[in-house]
């Protein structure tokens, strides 16, 4: 079943297994995440809550709709406002489950995004914390269903979770994984994210819902895949001829992924594949960092001016 819900912008509801529905925002690029819904015989599951008061809104009145009653239970799969914001309008006494580095990260990072793009209409958005943090693997039940919590991280961000059913053979993989959009490692780690898929790889999903864009099968693994380890091949070229991870983006032949929304992500993606390279970075980027941690010492506000910069001094398109 795919229904387009009235007033939501395009957003529609996707059945992807007996109860299980994803919450799609079309086209899926900057701030126009994807949720997930779980029906549950007490209520329901919601992974991620979308990055808008208004749009958050529309999600709860959808969870609603498909299963009446106060009993919702919030997943975070990472910190990011895009997919945290809409905590607050699920109630003060909803149980909102994230890694315990989410919930460091998102205290520290507060409402930072809001910033970045102030002509959306955010609503009057008040953090809304994580009430139950965990480190290792957790696994709900929702009446015989199993729901799988998996710490993948470090990889988008240090803290990501995917959200797995392994009977149904479903997975919610947060922005660990783009669908139709460039994968985005920014406050996170290139090799960490190359690692993480190859896990997900290995619980053989059918369906792979991405943090952004369509509902695909297992293959937008090996997209992301392939992605990553160009950029990762990009940076140690642009290294080695003494350029910036600006410089290296421009001269970038981009024909393959010509197609992916957001390609100023290269930017970024290109300031953290360099400083995990062996020995000294050049210029542009510090001498070393680990490629197992997201604590790579890039500045994330200078490099998105530098994103900026590449996008011909235009703001990236965000239609939150």
């Amino acid at each position: 079943m795919t229904a387009t819900l009235p007033g939501a912008d395009a957003a529609r509801l996707v059945e992807v297994a007996e109860q299980v529905y994803v919450y799609e925002q079309p086209p899926g690029g900057w701030c126009m995440s994807n949720s997930g819904v779980i029906i549950g015989p007490q209520g329901a599951l919601v992974v991620d809550t979308l990055a808008t008061v208004g749009r958050a809104e529309r999600l709860r009145d959808a969870v609603d709709r498909l299963r009446p009653g106060p009993a919702r239970t919030l997943v975070n799969t990472h910190h990011h406002g895009d997919h945290t914001f809409g905590n607050q309008v699920f109630g003060p006494g909803t149980a909102i489950l994230a890694h315990e580095r989410t919930h460091t990260e998102m205290a520290a990072t507060g409402l930072a995004l809001t910033g970045l793009w102030p002509q959306v209409e955010w609503g009057d958005v008040c953090l809304s914390l994580p009430t139950l943090t965990f480190r290792d693997a957790l696994t709900l039940r929702l009446g015989e269903r199993r729901v799988e919590l998996l710490p993948v991280g470090p990889a988008h961000t240090s803290g990501d979770v995917v959200v797995w059913l392994p009977d149904e053979r479903v997975l919610f993989a947060g922005d660990v994984v783009f669908s139709g959009a460039a994968p985005f490692c920014l406050f996170g780690t290139v090799a960490g994210t190359l690692r993480a898929i190859e896990r997900l790889r290995g619980l053989r999903p059918r369906t792979v819902v991405s943090g952004h864009g369509p509902v695909t099968g297992p293959e937008v693994l090996d997209d992301n895949a392939r992605y990553l380890r160009w950029v990762q091949d990009l940076a140690a070229e642009g290294a080695a001829r003494g350029l910036t991870p600006l410089e290296t983006a421009r001269s970038a032949h981009r024909a393959e992924f010509g197609h992916l929304l957001d390609a100023e992500r290269i930017v970024g993606n290109l300031h953290v594949a360099r400083a995990e390279l062996p020995g000294p970075a050049g210029p542009g980027g510090p001498t070393r960092a680990a490629a197992d941690t997201a604590a790579h010492g890039v500045d994330p506000v200078a490099v998105f001016g530098e994103m900026v910069t590449f996008n011909g001094g235009r703001l990236p398109t965000c239609l939150a």
